[in-house]
């Protein structure tokens, strides 16, 4: 499988905002991506897990838990290359699609190899690697992650073939607000999530308290979310199921009972749990992105003055705004 890797021209290393960023405009936040390199933002000293793919499946998601990581590249000696990600995804269609199934017991798919999963159990359920370059712009980066609708861009150096760093909307947003200060603020920023018609308010997958985790699992399947907000009988969010939390059931190998409900299975989180963010609609654009890079999270929760959802907002849908959109309507 040919890993899909996305070249640019090769940019001078910049470390504050170029001097044409400075003028006022709505395309501030485009230029400043497309004038930064990948490179730019990887850190001195990071972390990266990266799995061979003959590693056995429970091994490989018991080191995503340890290392408190969500996905890592996946690299086949047999073809001497990078060849896909492990996510927790790839986890919960497993357990989707096997769970309830009388050919397979899950037990038994624990014990094969990535490359069995992959091959075998995943099916159609993987694609091939989406890579960018150091090389490459921030642009291409924030164009490539919301075009293919991944959460992972693995940097790749096309050179020696190694991985350098795993780009994430979050980072790169993190990145950004590194700058803001010394660009010019344009005008959005200051309007709201409502007049600027960003995030997603129709359709919402929402469970409630009773929902059981085989359920969630399935909506998470079905309609590629990220995270699914938990609400009470009278529609107020009052927890959120993500598919981080997804994760326990491999370390706690509790996911032979998938029939116990979403709010029993979070009582296993493994880390401190603030509370559902939430945010209303009209909050101005600059309060939105203050809080997710503050909160450290990758959505808020929309919701009216009686705490009911009304909507989801995401990391995906503000760097489209202030990168790609510039504010503006959706062009992918």
């Amino acid at each position: 499988m040919e890993a899909v890797c996305v070249e640019a021209e090769v940019l001078p290393q910049k470390c504050a905002a170029a001097p044409e960023a400075l003028e006022s405009d709505d395309h501030v936040y485009t230029r400043f991506m497309k004038s930064h390199r990948c490179y730019d933002l990887i850190p001195t000293s990071s972390k990266l897990v990266v799995f061979d793919t003959s590693l056995q499946v429970k091994k490989a998601f018991f080191a995503l838990v340890t290392n408190g990581v969500r996905a890592a590249p996946l690299w086949d000696s047999k073809k001497q290359g990078f060849v896909g990600m492990l996510t927790i995804t790839d986890f919960i269609n497993i357990l989707h699609r096997y769970y309830k199934s009388s050919m397979v017991q899950i037990y038994e798919l624990e014990e094969h190899k990535i490359e069995t999963w992959r091959e075998v159990y995943l099916q159609d359920s993987f694609k091939p690697l989406v890579c960018i370059s150091p090389s490459a712009s921030l642009f291409d980066a924030v164009s490539s992650l919301i075009k293919n609708k991944i959460h992972r861009l693995p940097v790749i150096d096309p050179d020696t073939g190694n991985t350098l760093y795993i780009l994430t909307h979050k980072r790169i947003l993190k990145f950004l607000k590194l700058f803001i200060a010394d660009l010019a603020k344009p005008a959005f920023l200051t309007k709201s999530l409502e007049e600027l018609n960003i995030g997603t308010y129709n359709n919402i997958a929402l469970v409630n308290t009773t929902t059981p985790v085989y359920v969630a699992l399935g909506i998470f399947v079905q309609h590629r979310v990220s995270a699914l907000p938990i609400v009470d009988e009278s529609g107020r969010v009052v927890d959120i199921y993500s598919k981080f939390d997804v994760i326990n059931l491999a370390a706690e190998k509790t996911y032979n009972n998938l029939d116990v409900t979403v709010t029993k299975a979070l009582r296993h989180r493994s880390q401190y749990f603030e509370g559902v963010l939430k945010c209303f609609k009209h909050e101005t654009l600059e309060t939105i992105i203050d809080r997710l890079v503050e909160a450290e999270v990758h959505r808020l929760v929309v919701v009216d003055e009686n705490h009911v959802v009304k909507g989801i907002v995401s990391l995906s849908d503000i760097l489209q705004a202030l990168v790609l959109t510039a504010g503006g309507e959706n062009t992918l």
